[in-house]
């Protein structure tokens, strides 16, 4: 059988694929929520949003803690600079290819303007 072992920034990329997640972290981005409020904005139950809550959680990007009967959230951010660290490659990918895009066109563009000049 073929174990499997799910990295941290595979959680971090499986928590963000769902727009709500998302949604949900920008919200946290701006001061700690319970989870009622987090789950608002989506008319959905507290038993749904707490789950997202949870993927959130595994993925180490919401801190929750109880006071009383609320749940309150924070996030941490420290995953995510993992996974911003790990896109920055690809962006320096795009980067290059894209400089090597516009090179190619410019060079083509002076060449036409050239052409018609010697017309």
């Amino acid at each position: 059988m073929v174990q499997q072992t799910v990295r941290p920034l595979d959680r971090v990329f499986g928590a963000l694929s769902d727009p709500t997640r998302r949604a949900m972290l920008r919200r946290l981005a701006a001061r700690e929520r319970t989870i009622g409020e987090l789950a608002e904005p989506y008319r959905m139950s507290f038993s749904a949003a707490s789950k997202h809550v949870k993927v959130l959680e595994r993925a180490g990007l919401v801190r929750r803690r109880i006071e009383g009967r609320s749940h309150i959230c924070r996030i941490e951010a420290a995953p995510l600079s993992a996974a911003n660290a790990w896109l920055s490659h690809y962006e320096r990918f795009w980067t290059d290819q894209l400089d090597a895009l516009d090179a190619v066109l410019t060079a083509e563009d002076a060449d036409r303007a050239q052409r018609r000049k010697g017309s």
